[in-house]
């Protein structure tokens, strides 16, 4: 038979809520500006603060955010791409790559993410993809793969097409994804970088486009768009305190100002509450007809998530009072949520910390050999 245990967590904070209004969206974060916008907390994905989110609209060259991940995902950051004859001269921004020039996969991300080139994006698909079409499906298969709704790719690049539009909610999932691939996070945060430049005794100077990285304390990424149709687009994270933010704003004349806006108010009235960590002993459960009397329960990864400063969530535990013997290390034993206002927003399991085999006269018998004194065989 299981129990509950529901501890409450006193209130960290006594401050005004001033992210949300009556009906559960956000009040202007800063002008209104953006015709769509989102934020979220990194860990849990829970919602922070939205304005038609799930509106779908073009997103410019934010699009590169999953041109960037599937390669990680499907590349080897050493291996050459060569220039073909569809990313030489593709319209917009650009590294300047030649025809038939080859860089490494890693640089052409950094040309990808940091100057926006959009020459970059079509050789990265086409070596990746083996040509456009086949990459962006790629890109298609892993938007549904990471819960986006509203989502289709139609090139690696962003520019105008038919049929190319995503949400600021998918594109936050997307971003959350990417941002937990070590090698897209140290890109992103990356301001200045320098690449090859094939017959030249010169690099390539890479500055980052995200103003953010070099203005607002605490941001690490991600990336700017710009087309007539998109309008100015960005997707932009931040980190403090152990709070790491990610947002989105589409179509949004004042993007970088209005991203700052998002971001103080979601720094300002929420806060990550930690009420376990991982490894950490949660309860001692006694064994049945066990080599041991009991076994210790620990959480099998932090349970934290994002509260409201002046919330008051709840730790509920759910464990049996006793267990039968048989039981192996690192075994679900039970589960241990974090909850705030009735909303789960985080489940992590609590793991058995040692074995606990059955004890048996095979058992009794291996220890009765094992403890007899080596003298008696000499």
């Amino acid at each position: 038979m299981k129990t509950f245990c529901k501890i409450a967590v006193f209130a960290l904070f006594f401050a005004p809520l001033l992210l949300y209004n009556g009906n559960g969206l956000a009040e202007n974060a800063g002008d209104g500006s953006p015709r769509s916008a989102i934020l979220i907390e990194a860990k849990t994905g829970r919602v922070l603060y939205e304005r038609n989110a799930h509106e779908p609209l073009p997103m410019a060259s934010t699009t590169k955010i999953m041109t960037a991940l599937v390669a990680l995902e499907n590349g080897n950051l050493n291996e050459l791409v060569t220039t073909g004859r569809n990313a030489f001269g593709v319209p917009g921004t650009s590294i300047y790559l030649s025809l038939g020039e080859q860089l490494p996969l890693i640089d052409m991300l950094y040309g990808l993410m940091l100057a926006s080139g959009n020459d970059a994006a079509v050789a990265i698909a086409e070596h990746i993809g083996g040509d456009v079409d086949g990459f962006c499906k790629m890109m298609n298969e892993r938007a549904a793969d990471i819960g986006c709704e509203d989502t289709v790719f139609a090139t690696p690049h962003g520019l105008p097409a038919d049929n190319h539009h995503t949400t600021a909610s998918d594109l936050a999932l997307i971003a959350r994804e990417a941002m937990q691939n070590p090698s897209f996070r140290e890109i992103v945060s990356t301001q200045r970088a320098s690449i090859p430049w094939a017959e030249r005794d010169y690099d390539r100077i890479l500055n980052n486009k995200n103003k953010l990285l070099s203005e607002y304390p605490g941001a690490i990424g991600v990336k700017t768009g710009y087309t007539k149709a998109a309008g100015r687009c960005l997707v932009f994270a931040a980190e403090r305190d152990g709070l790491e933010l990610i947002g989105v704003v589409l179509n949004c004349p004042n993007w970088f100002q209005e991203a700052e806006a998002i971001l103080d108010r979601g720094f300002e009235n929420w806060q990550m509450v930690s009420l376990l960590s991982k490894g950490e002993t949660v309860r001692t459960i006694p064994v049945t007809n066990g080599v041991r009397a009991s076994v210790r329960v620990v959480a099998s990864d932090d349970v934290s998530a994002p509260v409201r400063v002046d919330a008051w969530p709840d730790l509920l535990i759910d464990l049996p009072e006793t267990l039968d013997a048989g039981i192996r290390k690192g075994q679900a034993i039970g589960t241990a949520k974090l909850v705030d206002a009735g909303q789960t927003l985080i489940t992590v399991p609590l793991v058995a910390a040692e074995s606990v085999p059955e004890r048996s006269f095979r058992y009794g018998w291996q220890r009765l050999i094992g403890a007899w004194p080596l003298a008696a065989g000499e």
